[in-house]
């Protein structure tokens, strides 16, 4: 689901603690770890967070390090591509915990590669942030898993009131693709819409993984023509073909989805059909980013080639694992106990936006602990090749 953008969705960073051979004391080295999904249709969800790592390791080396307990500490990079399979998702995970001596992890990306590491995590004493909604990796008794984005259940009723109050939205139809993380998030989002009171008019259809003849499902929720169609934790590589396909079937309404997509994929496939998709965009629009977003940009530039607006959710949570420790001090870097109690009362500056914001940890009113990390909600519409933004919200503590 690195999904809503999914902010919020399959990619993991680990945080491992080494020294290089024959090092001094200050080229100590955090060994971080990217495990997730890089190749396939969600391929853009793990591709984003693992440039991002990279991306932002590379400013803090070139900065001289970061500090932990008067420590400097270099930032190497690791990345394993778990091919969105649990099988190797948790073969993955094993590696960078038991091999690598990881500490913490940033991922998996999906309800399934999230939740087969989920005992590898606990029982090799590692913390992870997934881009994966399923609260159970969030709820007590779980407590070593930190929601990395906006999920869909919190981003689908903000979208859908918003459209019922601006756009006069009144009905609406749900597809989804036929696995776990997708019909999680359209059961959530049916959930959502039918405490609105919107007007459901189908729920049940689906696709399966590869599908690129979308025409017989589109067909049936085009017929019924819903005043919004919704794409259930639709992945970027098809999303396009399913705008495409609604808009050659004669659909004029709205399409949104509460997964993150790429402009780059919308605009070479789907073209002037996919003008006024809604999407969860990255935590990073223009109207609100500071002059080191600006700055990591194009860093990430440098290292991706392009930029892709999800990478502004996922830049976060490199930050604030690091942030963390240093509040925690070094014994964090090997015990998540010390990590974990700073999350209650954590809060720093947040670097990424403009003005006097804070960032901190937030999610009690959905997880009953603070387990999220508190990344401003974007909505975005697409238009003329372009994410532009709808409106910003937040996840309340």
């Amino acid at each position: 689901m690195s999904k809503i953008t999914r902010l919020f969705g399959g990619l993991t960073v680990a945080l491992a603690l080494g020294l290089s051979a024959g090092a001094q004391a200050q080229d100590k080295v955090l060994k971080i770890g990217v495990l997730g999904v890089m190749s396939g249709p969600a391929a853009s969800w793990g591709l984003v967070n693992k440039y991002c790592a990279e991306a932002r390791a590379q400013q803090i080396n070139e900065q001289g390090g970061w500090d932990i307990g008067g420590d400097k500490y270099q930032i190497e990079i690791v990345s394993v591509d778990d091919r969105n399979d649990p099988k190797v998702s948790v073969s993955g995970a094993e590696r960078l915990i038991y091999q690598e001596g990881i500490k913490y992890i940033i991922g998996p990306n999906v309800d399934t590669t999230a939740a087969a590491i989920k005992p590898v995590a606990e029982k090799g004493g590692a913390m992870y942030i997934p881009y994966a909604f399923s609260k159970e990796l969030y709820t007590p008794p779980a407590s070593n898993a930190i929601l990395g984005m906006i999920a869909s259940y919190q981003a689908g009723p903000v979208i859908y009131k918003y459209l019922m109050e601006n756009n006069g939205v009144k009905s609406i139809s749900f597809i989804a693709r036929n696995e776990s993380d997708p019909l999680n998030q359209r059961a959530e989002g049916l959930a959502a819409a039918e405490a609105l009171g919107l007007q459901v008019l189908s729920s049940e259809d689906t696709y399966e993984a590869g599908t690129t003849d979308f025409f017989p499902v589109m067909s049936r929720i085009v017929q019924q023509n819903p005043d919004l169609i919704v794409l259930s934790g639709v992945a970027p590589s098809d999303a396009p073909l399913l705008i495409r396909t609604a808009r050659e079937l004669g659909y004029a309404g709205l399409i949104s989805t509460e997964t993150a997509q790429d402009a780059k994929i919308l605009d070479e496939v789907a073209g002037e059909a996919a003008n006024g998709f809604i999407s969860v965009g990255g935590a990073s629009t223009p109207a609100i980013r500071s002059e080191t977003m600006e700055v990591f940009i194009e860093k990430y530039k440098e290292v991706a080639g392009e930029w892709n607006d999800e990478a502004g959710t996922k830049v976060y949570a490199l930050e604030m694992i690091l942030n963390t420790l240093s509040k925690a001090g070094p014994a964090a870097l090997d015990d998540v106990e010390a990590f974990k109690a700073q999350l209650a009362d954590f809060s720093m500056p947040n670097p990424f936006l403009q003005g006097d914001k804070q960032i901190s940890y937030v999610g009690s009113g959905f997880f009953g602990q603070r387990r999220q990390i508190g990344v401003p909600m974007v909505v975005n519409e697409f238009r003329d090749g372009e994410f532009h933004t709808m409106f910003v919200g937040q996840v309340d503590p």
